[in-house]
């Protein structure tokens, strides 16, 4: 098969600008990438305390992410609890229910919260 094009292809050089200084290119190239890479907002820093537990969040999660976790989790949870309430006696059941509405309204909550929720910028 015949190639059109050659290898590589013949193109002119750039022509050098002077105003173009490496060391503005630099800076101006770090502020851009600071600026994206950075939020600009400051984080809650790790207190020194250990936490508890094997399982910890991030300091650097942003607070949609956690609002968007947590009403999964209240939705999963109030799943859960449906499901055996409607598979245990009636004696106990009562107690399942209570629990699933109690969930249901901290799911309802969060809900509220992130319906409300304008992220800074």
């Amino acid at each position: 098969m015949f190639k059109v094009t050659p290898n590589p292809p013949h193109t002119d050089p750039l022509p050098y600008d002077a105003c173009l200084d490496p060391k503005k290119l630099q800076a101006a190239a770090d502020r851009a990438l600071s600026f994206y890479m950075d939020s600009g907002t400051q984080k809650t820093q790790i207190s020194s305390r250990k936490p508890y537990g094997i399982f910890v969040i991030g300091p650097l999660v942003d607070d949609e992410t956690l609002l968007v976790q947590a009403c999964t989790s209240f939705a999963s949870a109030s799943a859960m609890a449906n499901d055996i309430a409607n598979s245990i006696d009636a004696r106990h059941r009562d107690s399942i229910v209570a629990l699933q509405q109690v969930i249901m309204m901290g799911e309802l909550a969060v809900n509220r919260v992130l319906d409300n929720y304008h992220p800074p910028g």
